[in-house]
């Protein structure tokens, strides 16, 4: 049985048009008249509004009040679309229209008139004549007294007059007849007129206000042309006597007409006021004086402003009264202006002013607004406005009072990055587009984003959004606002240093001396040395230079806020020096700020990381992002250095070669994210360890291609690399030998003596060809725990091996097998090896009260011994009280006394041992928690020894420099290096209570 055809009301079609209400509008319709339900162009126009229910209700109520509306629209399409367009978006001007619908002829014309054109506008409004040297409006009404508050009338005719202007310029700007600079600039110049008249209006209530010259100047988004739809606006004053007139009496006269200019704005009238006029930008704020002399205003700049006095400043303009007078307060206040940046923490003074006004945006707002808020309007406004007062020092193309004009202006000189640039300039386009929509709505002032969904749905539509309103405008919103919040700490917390990049040499505002005290100031030991790396690298007129001019004003912040500053500044150089003429080094650090913030950081905390950098500069294309710097699979990186093997199979030490610029390559790697707190310090020793089992695999593989191409004769045996030590740990450090043993097994039917012969050349060409001098770290072959140590063959069989350890093993043979593990070479004969030793290193029925008193005299004797002399034993880091190698111990200890029984503590990993014996209940879990912190912190420190300093060490040491390097490098503050001493001591002063209750007592 088929469904009964569906029948769509008109209702229901109305609702699919786009009303929120079709019934309601369906009866709108209606009560317009045939006439109007039968004008489908008209419904169309309704529809395509912003709020097609708004727009149908305002003009609904418009044709009650005059029905010849509908006919005037039938007759003028283009005016059509222009009401309804803003009838969609602006209630109050719906309600501005329904009360004079005779304004509606004046905004046929789609052309916006002159400021001059404006100004005459108004004042004929309020009665005066343009053409006066200083306009007065008519007088009060007859029989009535001239006094504050009896202008009412002119003050209606000016808030009238103004909307029929706001009206027609949001016909414009809703159907895109302007752009937004221009509407904003539009309405600038609108309040600049209506200024104009309210001060004819003040002039009409005041006697003797021919006594005095007076001066409007424009701040904030007024005096830049920026203005919003409704906005206060913010004005200073400035006054003069005229000639022969008492200064005191004509800044009384003055004060006077400025109040009643500001109240002929913001008194409430029928129609309502305009806009409140704000006069707190003015010397001491609203404890100041209304009205000053410029004298007065300049001796206050001069002796008293604070830095936000002046950035306040950067967007003055006169817009009213005396322009003459204006321009010369403009000219004089904006030498101050371009002199700030050269005040005591400027910079640091605009920041906080920043950091202040988004503290003061109430929690429950802030996600909401557009202007105060994290990502919104101010952070772009904070972040060009301080980077046009740094370098608008030296470079006048910068000064300019409006955002976008002055974010161009700094794209254009190189001090914002292109495609930074244009991500700003939309977002604040669409910024002040929401902030005008959400405005014009009620004409009040407003910066909340609205959490209605018929208020985000108008928002949406009047920015184009129709598929889904709201969705698209809360994911294009919260796209810009997360861009901009991202860019504006790029931009705005970066040390802006005019003083040394982009300054010529013949330029005389800033001496060599000054910029050297800058530099100083910022930690720089040797200014003059960072001036001469400066000047290598920006002189010239080539594109390089021209980039080193942009970046560095923010690099030598960076380096600045590394431990050492003029470290880092030298590598850069040597790092450019290398790569300088490379395409994309340059355009990398310029558009990915990300690797050049780190760049810096890394080059001024690391001379490993520099040093490895500078024999392999092309991996600074991996500090872009953090994904770059994770640590690649050790399979992958088997399979890169088995390549290069092959590639290189008849010259053996090109191949090595190669595999260890993949292991340089793979160190710097590692590095960086390990100074970065990418990766913590248990991770970085699986890495360093996975990275030398691959070495030592790629080398080993090598060494048997050449002895066997040598020989003439197929290679006589199997031979497997038995890694130990840190590295049978997967502990190795950035200074670790490989610690290592070397096992082979003959083929069947080789002659014995002629594979023992192989396998050695094979285990000596593997350590020679790692150690070779060449640009990339050596990985050195240590042997040493070999059976008979250095006195023993380099190579054994298996069964030699064995023949060993049952006849002659010792104790600490056996501990120092805890840590063996297959690392290289054939795995089967790896495996067979590792099960020779099971029982060695973990005896079944543990090992003797007698072995134990042996290990325990062991390692007295170490501390006694090996501890080299001076060192402080509480700042050891391998051999001191509570360092690594008591840990180490108690760790191995429990192993050999408990492992046979208990498999989990099969391991050749310290913490994992630990851990192990603490789940056991071998080990107090407080007691385990506390020699890992210890363990940590030690291998922490030796490991940021050999990436601060360069060269490996076990001691924290003595000079404070060094120390502060080294507390910096790991995370301390700099005023931090004795926490972080102290910290070690008591780390290891109870990881030593431990040790010597479990290890020497339990």
């Amino acid at each position: 049985m088929n469904a009964a055809p569906r029948i769509q009301t008109t209702a229901g079609r109305l609702a699919a048009l786009g009303f929120a209400d079709g019934a309601r509008a369906e009866r709108l319709l209606d009560e317009l008249g045939p006439e109007a339900v039968g004008d489908f162009a008209l419904l169309d126009d309704i529809v395509r509004a912003a709020d097609p229910d708004l727009a149908l209700t305002t003009l609904s109520r418009l044709v009650e009040r005059d029905a010849s509306v509908l006919g005037a629209f039938r007759d003028d399409p283009d005016l059509r679309r222009r009401v309804l367009g803003v009838f969609g978006l602006s209630a109050a001007l719906g309600e501005h229209v329904v009360r004079h619908p005779e304004c509606l002829p004046s905004i046929r014309s789609p052309r916006w008139p002159t400021l001059g054109d404006l100004r005459e506008e108004m004042l004929v409004a309020v009665g005066a004549d343009p053409d006066a040297a200083e306009p007065v409006a008519e007088p009060a009404t007859e029989g009535v007294a001239a006094g504050p508050g009896t202008s009412g009338p002119a003050m209606e005719a000016l808030r009238v007059a103004y909307r029929n202007r706001l009206l027609h310029l949001a016909t414009r700007d809703v159907t895109g007849e302007c752009t937004l600079a221009e509407a904003a600039a539009a309405l600038a110049d609108l309040a600049s007129a209506a200024l104009e008249a309210a001060l004819a209006i003040a002039r009409a209530e005041v006697a003797d206000a021919g006594d005095v010259r007076l001066a409007v100047i424009g701040m904030g988004k007024c005096g830049a042309r920026e203005l919003n739809y409704i906005s206060d606006v913010d004005v200073v004053f400035v006054a003069e006597p005229k000639e022969g007139v008492d200064e005191t009496k004509a800044l009384q006269t003055a004060t006077r007409l400025a109040q009643g200019m500001m109240r002929a704005c913001s008194a409430s009238t029928p129609e309502g006021a305009l806009w409140e006029v704000d006069a707190n930008l003015r010397p001491e704020g609203k404890m100041g004086p209304l009205v000053r002399s410029m004298e007065s205003h300049l001796a206050y700049f001069r002796r008293w402003a604070k830095t936000w006095e002046f950035q306040a400043l950067l967007k003055a303009r006169p817009v009213a009264g005396d322009l003459e007078l204006g321009q010369e307060y403009v000219a004089a206040v904006n030498e101050l202006v371009w002199q700030a940046a050269a005040r005591p923490n400027f910079v640091e003074d605009v920041q906080a002013m920043r950091r202040r006004v988004e503290a003061h945006v109430p929690a429950g707002e802030a996600d909401r607004q557009i202007k105060l808020g994290p990502g919104g309007l101010r952070d772009i406004e904070f972040a060009v406005q301080l980077l046009q007062l740094v370098h608008g020092r030296s470079d006048p193309l910068l000064r300019r009072r409006a955002t976008l004009s002055a974010l161009a202006a700094l794209s254009r000189g190189g001090y914002v990055g292109r495609d930074d640039a244009k991500a700003l300039a939309e977002a604040y386009t669409f910024l002040r587009q929401v902030e005008h929509m959400l405005q014009l709505h009620r004409l009040r002032r407003t910066h909340m984003v609205p959490s209605d969904t018929a208020d985000l749905r108008r928002l949406g539509r009047g920015l184009g959004m129709t598929t889904d309103p709201v969705g698209e405008f809360t994911t294009t919103w919260k796209r810009h606002a997360l861009e901009v919040r991202r860019l504006h700490e790029k931009l705005f917390y970066r040390p802006l240093l005019q003083a040394v990049a982009r300054l010529p040499e013949t330029e005389a505002r800033l001496s060599t001396a000054a910029a050297t005290a800058r530099l100083e100031a910022l930690g720089y030991a040797d200014p003059e040395g960072a001036l001469r790396h400066i000047a290598a690298l920006t002189s010239g007129v080539s594109r390089r230079a021209a980039i080193q001019r942009t970046l560095l004003p923010v690099m030598l912040g960076w380096f600045a806020d590394a431990p050492d500053p003029d470290a880092g500044l030298l590598g850069f150089r040597q790092v450019s020096d290398k790569l300088g003429t490379t395409p994309w080094y340059l355009r990398l650090l310029r558009d990915e700020t990300a690797a050049a913030d780190r760049l810096a950081r890394l080059l001024g905390t690391s001379k490993y990381v520099t040093g490895l950098l500078l024999h392999a500069p092309e991996a600074v294309a991996m500090l872009g992002s953090p994904a770059e710097l994770a640590v690649r699979p050790a399979a992958t990186l088997a399979a890169e250095a088995a390549a290069a093997v092959g590639r290189y199979a008849e010259d053996a030490e090109t191949a090595v070669a190669a595999v260890r610029a993949l292991r340089r390559r793979e160190l710097f790697r590692t590095a960086c994210a390990d100074l970065s707190g990418l990766i913590d310090i248990e991770e970085v020793g699986q890495a360093l360890s996975s990275l030398n089992d691959i070495t030592i695999q790629a080398a080993l593989d090598t060494a048997i291609n050449k002895v066997t191409l040598e020989r003439r004769a197929p290679f006589p045996t199997r031979m497997a690399v038995i890694a130990m030590g840190r590295l049978g740990g997967l502990e190795s450090s950035y200074a670790s030998d490989a610690d290592v043993m070397f096992v082979h097994a003959p083929l069947p039917g080789a002659v014995e003596r002629d594979a023992a012969v192989a396998a050695h050349a094979v285990a000596e060409e593997t350590r020679r060809l790692l150690a070779l001098p060449a640009p990339d770290p050596p990985l050195q072959i240590d042997a040493g725990l070999r059976p008979e140590g250095r006195q023993g063959p380099l190579v054994r069989t298996i069964a030699s091996y064995r023949a060993y350890y049952d006849r002659w093993a010792s104790h600490w043979e056996a501990q120092a097998l805890l840590r063996a593990r297959f690392c290289a070479g054939d795995a089967e004969l790896g495996r067979e090896f590792v099960a020779l030793v099971e029982p060695l290193r973990y005896p079944a029925e543990g090992i003797s009260a007698d072995a134990v008193r042996e290990i325990r005299k062991l390692k007295a004797r170490m501390e006694a011994e090996r501890l080299p002399r001076g060192a402080d034993p509480a700042l050891h880091t391998k051999l001191g009280r509570g360092g690594l190698s008591d840990v180490e111990w108690v760790a191995q200890l429990i192993q050999l006394r408990h492992a046979g029984a208990v498999p989990v503590l099969r391991t050749t990993r310290t913490l994992d041992a630990l851990r192990a014996a603490a789940g056991e209940g071998l080990l107090d879990p407080a007691d385990e928690e506390v020699l890992a912190q210890a363990w940590l912190f030690a291998s922490r420190i030796r490991d940021a020894l050999m990436l601060v300093r360069g060269r490996a060490a076990d001691s924290i040491p003595t000079p404070v420099k060094e120390r502060v390097l080294l507390a910096r490098a790991l995370g301390y503050p700099p005023e931090g290096t004795e926490d972080f001493v102290e910290d070690y001591r008591r780390a290891t002063r109870r990881a030593r209570t431990v040790v010597e209750r479990v290890f020497y007592e339990g």
